[in-house]
């Protein structure tokens, strides 16, 4: 019954009649709908791999609004799509996933929720990077673009992926046909919630946006012993510290300085004991860059130095650190032209002062991956402003330190940003598809 209900109310919102100019009163009065549904995916997130529940409502919605939907599509994807004519074919994606954050917001709708996840371990689920925003954006944008199908011509495919966070689910549904099963994009865009940005603006940087991201683990061994014997041993703590030193020089002296480069060793695991010299050392690695020759040589560059630091310390080659690299991403790359076009677009549309022009980060998305296939899609994702006006001014004067995304604190400003996102990325969607004759 609640369904038929939620769908009557829904036919009845897109029936009226919609135009380009009164998009901004369209989504104001959409906001009512769009919070509730924000604040139900706010109160229940899933982590990677286990978003079925928010699959199957972003799948629900989709098909209210008049979209042909597929699920389980890579694991818990969803695709809808909606043919309007001639045109070109638009994809506009939205992550599902939460994170394994024990929520502090204080919201009156914040997150209780906990689960198991894939090692068996109880842990807190939270909604810290904003993929609700990220889903209600989609969802605000799929209603209107129904609203106003007399108004553009072409495609639409608007998705729902899973696994983000692990950078697992956007080869996912490529590898399970996306591209092939369903109309193929010429277009490929998204959006992603920022912490550092006012509520409802919108930023973008042309070309790399988000890094080259591999997650690596270096397993050191050694001969082990007692501590007052040293001379007897091969002492892997004394080689991961040699090795910790030494790859600094991969970003310091082997990378351009006009290029951007990251090794950070964020995890040393090593012995039981004071007095007992341990027979391994683990180290855990986040390596980022931009450029895939640069990503290249810094992960070859590990492997070298920490084979050579081990053959410097006596060690056989049999003994050498066994390295692993896994959740890998490629850099983002923002299409200059798709990107200039629509930034000139939104700046028309939202307002100069809204619209701004962003440096790259060193985050990674695996949204990059849809412009990496044999297609080659130009691509864009941009940014949404998420934070409070009062809070955005006083970070701007030095008086308040802004919680980040991830951060058990985030808590986005949820009707600015709600209507600049669905405004954003409705008015860059419509610039993108055909126009009705």
């Amino acid at each position: 019954m609640k369904k038929i209900i939620m769908g009557t109310a829904l036919a009845a919102c897109l029936n009226a009649p919609v135009f380009a100019n009164d998009l901004t009163d369209a989504i104001g009065a959409d906001y009512g709908y769009l919070k509730a549904l924000y604040t139900h995916l706010h109160l229940n997130p899933e982590i990677s791999l286990q978003e079925e529940k928010t699959a199957a409502r972003i799948a629900d919605e989709l098909r209210a609004a008049g979209f042909d939907v597929t699920e389980n599509v890579g694991g818990f994807g969803v695709v809808g799509v909606m043919r309007n004519g001639e045109g070109p074919t638009l994809m506009i994606r939205a992550d599902m996933d939460a994170l394994p954050v024990a929520e502090q917001t204080g919201l009156p709708y914040a997150s209780t929720v906990t689960t198991v996840d894939d090692k068996g371990k109880t842990v807190p689920v939270m909604h810290a990077c904003g993929h609700d925003i990220h889903m209600t954006s989609l969802i605000g944008t799929a209603r209107r673009l129904a609203a106003m199908k007399d108004q553009w011509s072409g495609t639409l495919v608007m998705i729902g992926q899973p696994a983000e966070e692990r950078v697992l689910g956007a080869e996912a549904m490529i590898e399970e046909g996306l591209f092939s099963k369903f109309p193929k994009p010429d277009h490929n865009i998204a959006l992603h919630v920022s912490a550092g940005m006012k509520a409802g603006d919108v930023g973008m940087a042309k070309g790399y946006a988000l890094a080259n991201v591999d997650t690596v683990d270096l397993a050191i061994k050694g001969i082990g012993g007692h501590g007052a014997y040293p001379h007897t041993t091969k002492d892997p703590v004394v080689l991961a510290a040699q090795i910790v030193v030494a790859l600094q020089t991969l970003v310091s002296r082997e990378t351009s300085p006009l290029d951007a480069a990251v090794v950070t060793v964020g995890s040393i695991h090593a012995g039981t004991k004071h007095n007992i010299i341990s027979n391994s050392a683990h180290l855990q690695m986040t390596v980022r860059s931009y450029k895939d020759d640069v990503r290249k040589r810094l992960l070859d560059g590990i492997q070298r130095i920490a084979n050579a630091q081990a053959l410097s310390v006596g060690l056989p080659e049999d003994m050498w650190p066994t390295m692993t690299v896994s959740e890998s991403t490629p850099a983002t790359y923002n299409d200059p032209n798709m990107t200039g076009a629509v930034f000139d677009t939104l700046s028309d549309a939202l307002g100069e002062d809204r619209v701004h022009v962003l440096t790259p980060v060193m985050g990674a998305e695996d949204f990059a991956l849809y412009s990496r296939t044999e297609e080659k899609i130009p691509s864009l994702i941009f940014w949404l402003g998420g934070v409070p006006e009062a809070d955005f001014e006083a970070a701007e004067k030095g008086e308040k330190k802004l919680p980040s995304l991830h951060s058990a604190f985030f808590a986005p400003d949820a009707e600015p940003t709600i209507k600049g996102g669905v405004e954003a990325m409705t008015t860059a969607a419509l610039s993108l598809l055909g126009k009705k004759e």
